[in-house]
């Protein structure tokens, strides 16, 4: 790891989605998702998804900069949902935080506390109610620093179910 490093938090801009979606490709590889199991057109995905949900959704990236050289991104929009929401947006109105990464070699700076609290405050700023996220081993025990309870999500693999 590198000496503690100044870093800086912006917004990011349209311009900077490659980079995002670069960041957010590498943190499924670190997360040991094998390379052969991401597709090829994983880049095209990632960038239609970012449009879109920056129109529809009010997305939002954000960077960190350590000397004008990008290290760190998150991003987050308005949850579109798993099922239909009858509830009124007073009482459920959830924000999604995802692709918080930060390269290995500036971990453990509070780059990723930093980021994850600007999409705290947009989410917030939006109108969300809540924020929600799915954290990976690393991002654990900042999530759980900042706040975040773990929820009462249920995961089964139906590859290991036999007779469905």
């Amino acid at each position: 790891m590198l000496t503690q490093q100044r870093f800086h938090v912006r917004s990011a801009t349209p311009q900077e989605d490659v980079l995002i979606a670069h960041h957010f490709y590498q943190m499924w590889v670190d997360n040991q998702i094998a390379k052969n199991a991401i597709r090829e057109d994983w880049l095209d995905i990632t960038l239609q998804f970012m449009r879109q949900a920056r129109y529809t959704l009010y997305y939002q990236a954000f960077i960190a900069e350590v000397d004008k050289r990008v290290v760190g991104s998150a991003g987050c929009q308005q949850f579109a949902g798993l099922y239909p929401n009858i509830l009124k947006t007073s009482e459920r109105c959830d924000g999604y935080i995802w692709g918080v990464y930060v390269e290995p070699a500036y971990r453990g700076q509070g780059i990723g506390t930093q980021l994850t609290q600007q999409t705290l405050a947009h989410l917030k700023a939006i109108g969300c109610t809540h924020a929600v996220l799915n954290a990976s081993p690393f991002g654990k025990p900042i999530y759980s620093q900042l706040g975040f309870a773990e929820s009462n999500v249920m995961r089964l693999d139906l590859q290991q179910v036999k007779g469905c």
